[in-house]
């Protein structure tokens, strides 16, 4: 069907989602009225990012002017941060806080560490800047702003070459009004610099945490602010008439103008997508605890679906617990780790071989793309292993030269190594493997949950399928889900999401000494913004959910934990209940409550979502145990480790029906993604076309 046929038949209906990744942009359109699914993927373009979005949508023949809704996704921001490729930034706090982003928290993350350093932050020293003003911790003014030191900064501001400017006063979440006078004095006089606030982002305590939050947004601010402009432009020109929101790293969505100003929401918005997607699977298939495993071009990334709901956090660590900054806004809870398809396997000064973090990404890319890439990569090692079919990359569209990677696999990896080839290859995917495999560990042990209760991975992204039985084997998961088009995944998971708005304001109060009739007040106003917010999205909401949580800790601890409270403690009156769900969370967490002891409120927290109409999983039809045979392409020889080369057969997943098995080893290709099934293993075809992967199975 050409754009012209649709443009006549669809009258806006139409749902498009792009996300932008670090090899590849996925775009996924689904046509309300007709039920469909349409798919493009194209390598992404970071000279002109937008680009790669229209080059998907075009290949999904959809007409960007009869869509209702276009939904977006991206890595940029965090790899922003990581690359440390933002603004230069400028930084206004309280006089005598001019320090307090370096100097952090004091505590030591890895105590016997004697060469352990300290984070390292965004804005350097003679950037920071302080003005004479005071709040109290009850917000009330003890100093006024001192305008003429403000008229002074200003003009100091006007000479330097920065592009944003950050500001943090103590306490300022009590009482934003010092921070607004000094962000508008500024846009006045200065409006060409992006200027953010702590008390639009965050109505918590905690200042170091704050610091760090509005710094990280103003830092970003300037490159999201002009790539989402160039978006919102191009869809202009395309005669888009819709609404244009972007994913928040909760999954929810929200407006391209809050996106804008507010970027440090949206840091993890592609990654989160695919999460969503597994929720939603997980609720289709009924299963209630699972692991998203979504593996692209340069990461590979983790999350937990628990009790049918995503985890979040509401505190993050950007760049890892070690040294990395705090972000304290609210975030799907996701461990990411350096290997994608496109990491790059180099040799270290002593000869070890290493895999990531670097990547070739979508330029050059691996060897084996021919666009100028020299290093071998996890891509390359799996053309050469069999288990990626030159001819049939991208459904076809895209040719992979064996011979390249051939030729630079023999003279960068195996010969220094003394390996053949296809050992040095192997040893490529298994390091590959194993450090996945700390992605897993990072949103299951390391947050105090036991992996033995999420027997379920779902793998997606590209370079899941074929990597996510290596994966399931360290980590013992007994069985694997492939969804259908596990490539466009997190697009699809774009399509899924709802409006989302988190509300926190902290407040310090014994739990004994507050009556429910009181807090249930507390929540009420906290929650008439994100009320008037979901009404203002002008999205086609269905239904309101109302969540409510509590940040509580016993009395003279430091950390909070965040626990949900049930609406029937507010219905009964009934503070035991909320106390019991502390006691719970606690010794969940950290292996033991103390149902004795006071326990006292930190913040409290709501999340208003506007549910919205979703994509129906479509079902496939049924078949019997056995393939059809048209679902078989051949066989080609494929390397499985101890099982040495294997005459593998290969099937097409589009021609695979519900109820089809297939015994490993075995190949099944499909437009952006293959999927490796490892001797022992085998795989069932379910109902909505999803590939269930029992591993190490055999003929049981």
């Amino acid at each position: 069907m050409n754009s012209q046929q649709m443009k006549s038949k669809t009258n806006k209906i139409i749902r498009l989602a792009a996300d932008i990744g670090g090899t590849f942009t996925d775009v996924a359109a689904f046509d309300e009225k007709k039920g469909r699914l349409y798919l493009g993927k194209t390598l992404s373009t970071p000279h002109r990012l937008v680009a790669g979005i229209l080059d998907g949508v075009h290949k999904t023949g959809i007409a960007i002017d009869q869509a209702q809704l276009f939904l977006h996704g991206s890595t940029i921001a965090i790899n922003t941060m990581l690359e440390r490729s933002g603004a230069k930034t400028a930084l206004i706090t309280t006089r005598g806080f001019r320090d307090i982003y370096e100097i952090g928290r004091i505590n030591r993350p890895d105590s016997f560490n004697l060469h352990h350093r300290k984070h390292q932050p965004l804005v350097e020293r003679d950037l920071r800047f302080e003005l004479t003003e005071r709040l109290l911790a009850n917000g009330t003014i003890h100093l006024p702003l001192n305008q003429p030191e403000l008229d002074a900064l200003i003009n100091e501001l006007a000479k330097l070459d920065i592009e944003a400017v950050a500001i943090l006063f103590l306490h300022a979440y009590r009482n934003p009004k010092h921070e607004v006078m000094v962000r508008n004095q500024i846009r006045k006089k200065l409006p060409h610099l992006f200027v953010s606030i702590s008390s639009d982002l965050s109505q918590e305590y905690r200042e170091f945490e704050r610091t760090s939050t509005v710094v990280a947004n103003a830092y970003i601010g300037p490159r999201i602010d002009r790539y989402l402009g160039e978006i919102e432009t191009e869809l202009k020109t395309e005669k888009f008439s819709g609404q244009f929101h972007v994913v928040q790293s909760t999954g929810g969505l929200y407006s391209l103008k809050e996106a804008r100003k507010d970027c440090v929401r949206m840091m993890e918005s592609g990654p989160a997508s695919g999460v969503i997607g597994t929720q939603v699977l997980c609720e289709a298939l009924n299963i209630p605890n699972a692991i998203a495993f979504d593996m692209g071009g340069t990461t590979a990334k983790a999350g937990v679906v628990r009790a049918g709901e995503a985890l979040v956090a509401n505190s993050v660590m950007i760049g890892g617990y070690l040294t990395g900054l705090p972000l304290l806004t609210p975030m799907i809870d996701i461990h990411e780790v350096g290997t994608g398809g496109g990491s790059m396997a180099t040799l270290s000064a002593t000869g070890a071989l290493r895999v990531g973090p670097q990547s070739a990404g979508a330029m050059p890319g691996p060897v084996c793309y021919g666009l100028g890439g020299t290093q071998p990569t996890v891509t390359d090692a799996n053309l050469l292993l069999g288990r990626l079919n030159p001819d049939h990359f991208l459904g076809g569209e895209m040719q992979l030269y064996s011979k390249a990677s051939q030729t630079a696999m023999l003279n960068k990896i195996a010969k220094p190594l003394g390996l053949d080839v296809t050992k040095a290859a192997y040893g490529i995917l298994q390091i590959a493997a194993a450090s996945m495999s700390h992605a897993v560990k990072g949103v299951t042990t390391d947050r105090g949950l036991d992996p033995g209760a999420f027997p379920y991975l779902f793998a997606y992204g590209g370079a899941g399928p074929l990597h996510a039985s290596m994966v399931a084997r360290e980590l013992r998961i007994p069985h694997v889900i492939i969804p259908r088009a596990p490539g466009h995944f997190s697009a699809f998971g774009m399509l899924l999401a709802n409006f989302r708005k988190d509300l926190v304001r902290s407040m310090f109060i014994i739990l004994g000494d507050v009556q429910v009739q009181q807090l249930n007040a507390c929540f009420e106003d906290l929650e008439s913004t994100g009320f008037k917010a979901q009404k203002d999205s002008g999205l086609p909401i269905q239904r309101v959910v109302v969540q409510r949580y509590l940040d509580m800790r016993y009395v003279g601890q430091e950390h909070a934990v965040t626990v949900e409270i049930p609406f029937s403690a507010f219905k009964q009156k009934n503070m035991d209940l909320v106390k019991q769900s502390f006691d719970q969370a606690h010794e969940e967490r950290y292996g033991r409550g103390s149902p004795h002891e006071m326990a006292e409120i930190v913040s409290i927290r709501s999340a208003i979502s506007g549910v919205m109409k979703k994509p129906t999983l479509e079902k496939i039809q049924s078949g019997i145990s056995k393939p059809l045979n048209s679902s078989s392409t051949g066989r080609r020889k494929a390397y499985f480790g101890i099982h040495g080369w294997c005459d593998t057969p290969v099937f097409a997943r589009e021609h695979l029906l519900a109820g089809n098995v297939i015994q490993g080893p075995a190949l099944i290709e499909e437009h952006a993604s293959t999927t490796v099934v490892e001797p022992g293993d085998r795989v069932k075809v379910d109902v909505f076309g999803n590939l269930h992967l029992s591993i190490n199975q055999g003929k049981k």
